[in-house]
């Protein structure tokens, strides 16, 4: 078993596409324990605001048989790779952290994910695991979020529920 650290986001029908991958999670996983849903803009390109959280769960898969589940996740979701790398999403979930891992590869796989710079993947996280430490850095997200230029900015909450 080892503890997964998630960022799950959507700008494609929203608040359905992120909570069909909280109770899919959930059937799964069992327990999911997740962030508030806030509003952020898209980054990289023009299109509609995202939603994004963050969930933490144990897994009874590793790393890689992980991030194959979660993409399967997002494909079930409508989730079209094809296009360029930012676009809209109807899902996309990251393994942020697995444990206290570090690796690279195979494919996109990437632990931890270089995403913590972005504010809608770092803040959620923080929210629920302020504790966990950043196996590269050494840090905990509290201490990240709270050197994050966007740390006093009010965020939008959207509950989906």
């Amino acid at each position: 078993m080892g503890t997964a650290y998630l960022s799950l986001g959507s700008n494609v029908e929203p608040e359905h596409n992120l909570r069909l991958a909280l109770h899919a999670l959930r059937a799964r996983f069992g327990e999911v324990l997740a962030s508030p849903v806030y509003r952020t803009v898209a980054v990289g390109f023009d299109g509609p605001d995202f939603l994004n959280s963050a969930a933490v769960l144990e897994s009874d898969l590793g790393p890689h048989q992980l991030n194959t589940w979660l993409h399967a996740l997002e494909d079930q979701q409508g989730r079209d790779r094809s296009g360029p790398r930012f676009g809209n999403r109807p899902l996309d979930i990251d393994l942020v952290f697995y444990d206290d891992l570090v690796l690279e590869g195979p494919g996109n796989l990437q632990i931890p994910r270089d995403d913590l710079r972005h504010a809608f993947v770092l803040k959620p996280l923080a929210d629920i695991a302020p504790a966990f430490r950043d196996p590269s850095r050494g840090e905990t997200l509290a201490t990240l979020w709270a050197a994050h230029p966007d740390r006093a900015r009010a965020f939008e909450i959207v509950p989906i529920d």
